[in-house]
């Protein structure tokens, strides 16, 4: 195997609105942070965390719709409610972590492009607080049921 796969179960995943879901068969796979400038901003987040496998390994329920973000990668995401849901590569595709069905395992062995790495992360270890059920009780969500 490849260094840092390892090998998972099956699982599923997808967008927050359910037009695109998609399975994955068990394998060899790889958890990891990217970092880099192109992952932020694709994510809108300070990194990607990113389950690498095999491309044809995955089958989908609905159509992700792709942008070519340079010469070797493209992003997908759904086209409905624009979740990003891979970065591919070749034969390769990297699932977004947080599209992961509720109890995937998601257990990173590295973290790359780390000169990008933003510099308040770090301070994210302080203490933290659980969302209201107040405030969830007021909330009517829109996003597709969970599969697990």
């Amino acid at each position: 195997m490849t260094k840092g796969f390892t090998d998972h179960p099956a699982f599923r995943g997808g967008c927050q609105c359910g037009a695109v879901r998609y399975a994955v068969a068990a394998g060899p796979a790889k958890d990891c942070v990217c970092h880099c400038r192109m992952c932020q901003r694709a994510t809108g987040n300070a990194f990607a965390p990113l389950v690498e496998v095999k491309a044809n390994r995955v089958t989908w329920d609905g159509t992700p719709r792709e942008w070519a973000s340079s010469t070797v990668a493209w992003r997908g995401f759904c086209a409905t409610c624009g979740t990003p849901l891979y970065y591919r590569s070749g034969d390769s595709i990297e699932l977004m972590a947080g599209t992961l069905a509720t109890g995937t395992g998601f257990a990173p062995v590295a973290n790359t492009s780390v000169e990008s790495r933003v510099d308040w992360l770090p301070g994210l270890t302080g203490p933290g607080h659980e969302t209201s059920p107040a405030l969830v009780a007021e909330v009517q969500s829109f996003q597709a049921p969970e599969e697990g």
